[in-house]
């Protein structure tokens, strides 16, 4: 039994946390910080959770939750990790950042996309991305965990096995990506609110969004070359899921059996990857860690088209994190993800 905290805990990925930890035995959850409700219980801004869990709010100190955790979760915006976490603090715990201060391996990458200061280069060394499915190895053991992305973990895992085994030209690569409302966190935000966004769609973020250098950075350690993507995310009225659809130019002499085969040995294995012989929806996924994915050749054009569905607060966030809990501390991969959400 290990003790957990999570900083962040009244989030759309802190109570999803906190739900998937609820089912998880080989758990307690001791610490639960929020910077905005710091004093009230739970239950009073998530009625769902009465009965199920009783528990006071803390405050949103790391320093506190590392003095009684094991592992603390951070399910914080970006450029708040890289100030608070430190050497001394994982000396004392885990910590499983959520956020994107140290996906990327470079500083100056991060300042880029991000238009703001990294606090803390030296560790970026030693932070491991930990997309279970690709870097399990460097996973176990690690005490300082990078959560990758939610369009991320769709696009990557989606298009891996593609580029690992230079199935198609690498300059080719389009990713058309959908989201639903809870990517953007629970902060109010106009553009967010129900009016704004039902009965509509829209893309954002074009050629800017702050998922591009990740997702070439992955990609790019895969195929052993540098990488560029065209990405567009759009907005979706729904609350949750990620759908990625994603194109390239398939190389001479590849044929379907080649693409099938690269899939299957990536991911036959592998406990959350579906390969489905449907076209993936992201109700198909909603609540579950799974990760769907699809691919169908197109000999008209020469081109692969490759679909991916996740639960962005599950796979692509808060599951995934509890998948890199149970790698790193000797659990079973999959225990306390099989279940379905309710928040």
């Amino acid at each position: 039994m290990i003790k957990v905290g999570i900083i962040g805990a009244t989030g759309y990925a802190g109570s999803e946390l906190i739900n998937i930890l609820l089912n998880h035995k080989d758990v307690e959850l001791t610490y639960l910080g929020s910077h905005s409700y710091a004093g009230k219980k739970l239950t009073d801004i998530y009625p769902f959770f009465e009965k199920r869990i009783d528990i006071v709010l803390s405050d949103d100190s790391i320093e506190n939750a590392s003095d009684a955790c094991d592992v603390v979760f951070l399910a914080l915006p970006h450029s708040i990790a890289s100030k608070v976490v430190t050497e001394e603090i994982l000396k004392k715990c885990v910590v499983i950042d959520l956020g994107a201060d140290f996906r990327l391996h470079s500083k100056d990458v991060y300042e880029k996309w991000y238009k703001t200061e990294h606090h803390n280069e030296k560790l970026l060394s030693s932070a491991v991305y930990a997309l279970p499915e690709i870097h399990r190895e460097s996973i176990k053991g690690a005490r300082l965990i990078a959560n990758p992305g939610c369009y991320t973990t769709c696009s990557i895992l989606t298009l891996y096995p593609l580029v690992k085994n230079h199935l198609i030209d690498l300059d080719s690569i389009v990713i058309d990506a959908k989201s639903g409302t809870t990517g953007a966190g629970r902060g109010e935000k106009v553009q967010n609110l129900f009016c704004e966004v039902n009965e509509s769609i829209k893309p954002y973020g074009l050629v800017t969004h702050r998922h591009i250098p990740e997702i070439e950075q992955e990609l790019s350690i895969a195929a052993n070359e540098q990488i560029v993507v065209e990405f567009t995310p759009h907005l979706v009225p729904m609350q949750r899921g990620i759908l990625a659809t994603c194109y390239a130019k398939v190389k001479d002499n590849v044929s379907e059996e080649d693409i099938k085969n690269a899939y299957l040995d990536s991911y036959n294995d592998e406990e959350f990857i579906r390969l489905v012989s449907y076209v993936p929806e992201t109700s198909f996924v909603r609540g579950s860690n799974f990760v769907d994915i699809y691919y169908k050749y197109n000999s008209r054009t020469n081109r692969v088209i490759a679909v991916g569905a996740i639960d962005n607060l599950v796979k692509g966030a808060a599951g995934q994190a509890v998948q890199n809990m149970n790698i790193v501390f000797g659990f079973n991969e999959d225990e306390g993800l099989n279940r379905s959400s309710g928040v």
